[in-house]
């Protein structure tokens, strides 16, 4: 394509003479040739636009995607999973990596956004789908789904989707079918999750709740950091301070003013959100509330929460999340302090770190 100009000097469409002569001034011939010449081109550089080997060098995304569809044997439970892994890096170097935990009715293709602006800057997103609590919730009999909405928030299914995300890691880890392991950075690996995900990722970083005396804990100490997307409150728990004193890890927590979860017998405001980044004791935690909003805003739907604000929150929740994690892992608060200038205008309350890199 380098030997073919966007735009030809002739037929530009420009008044600049050409070979010495003003356009108006050519006879009628001369001009229904030119144009002639000018559509052949233009239908030229179409046809040449589409050709696969051409598309493909103009458009490749900086990303691969794959699909797993794993099966965790010993838990009889697939694990359905995609990978959106960097395409730039070195073949020398590993890459950080995300597991990213959907919501209630989600799968993998889900939050592609995340994925695809994570790994687009060198950051490896893995999605699990939990096969619990996902799409397959809103088929069947309508007049069923508020039933399967409520049994797919049991406490059985709550550890089953932690099991699913330490699954998913085992297998990234390893140098089995699917799996990268010695090319992820083992130093910086995160959990991430949005609605009942971000409640996933709070249990794989620490969160624990206590049955008939018993200690529940789906602590997986090899993640390092969390992003925590819209976390509604444990389902039963009325002491979350109890909850979550031991998480572990350096958390960022993203909501809006109109994060309201509203379902049929269920009601959750941005004020759990809130009391979710309130009740945990670990010092390195940070809280970004954006104005206005909806809770399905940070998922893919395009118009929830207003079609200008959606598509301004998508981008600052993912690049809030690459500048949390240059605080955590590389001490360097600088994309911090770009992010809090330039979205400023759409937050109420901008994420101030109370400890130093």
């Amino acid at each position: 394509m380098s030997d073919i100009p966007e735009r030809s000097p002739v037929d530009d469409g420009s008044t600049t003479e050409v070979y010495g002569i003003a356009p108006n001034t050519l006879p009628p011939e001369t001009r229904v040739n030119r144009g002639r010449r000018r559509v052949n081109a233009m239908l030229l550089m179409g046809l040449l636009a589409l050709h696969p080997s051409v598309r493909a060098q103009r458009s490749a995304p900086p990303y691969q995607v794959t699909d797993f569809d794993w099966v965790d044997h010993a838990r009889s439970r697939p694990v359905p999973a995609r990978l959106y892994w960097p395409t730039g890096s070195a073949p020398d170097t590993s890459v950080p990596l995300v597991v990213f935990s959907h919501g209630i009715g989600g799968s993998r293709q889900g939050y592609s956004y995340l994925g695809k602006h994570w790994s687009a800057r060198g950051i490896a997103s893995l999605h699990v789908q939990h096969v619990g609590s996902d799409v397959q919730l809103w088929k069947g009999n309508p007049f069923g789904v508020v039933g399967r909405l409520q049994a797919a928030a049991r406490e059985e299914e709550a550890i089953a989707r932690a099991g699913d995300v330490r699954f998913a890691l085992d297998r990234m880890l390893s140098d089995e079918p699917g799996g990268r392991g010695a090319a992820i950075d083992r130093r910086c690996l995160v959990a991430a999750g949005h609605s009942y995900g971000a409640n996933t990722t709070l249990l794989t970083v620490g969160a624990q709740v206590i049955r008939n005396g018993r200690t529940i804990s789906c602590l997986d100490p090899r993640f390092c950091a969390a992003v925590i997307i819209s976390a509604p409150p444990f389902y039963g728990e009325t002491d979350l301070k109890a909850v979550l004193s031991k998480v572990s890890v350096p958390t960022i927590h993203v909501t809006s003013t109109d994060d309201t979860i509203e379902i049929p017998g269920y009601h959750s405001g941005v004020e759990d959100r809130l009391a979710i980044f309130d009740a945990i004791a670990h010092p390195h935690k940070l809280l970004a509330v954006f104005q206005g909003g909806s809770h399905s805003m940070f998922t893919d739907r395009s118009l929830t929460g207003g079609p200008s604000l959606n598509p301004k929150v998508k981008v600052a929740t993912a690049d809030l999340a690459l500048a949390f994690l240059d605080l955590i892992f590389k001490r360097d608060g600088a994309a911090l302090a770009r992010w809090q200038i330039n979205w400023r205008s759409i937050l109420v309350r901008v994420p101030s770190p109370s400890f130093t890199p």
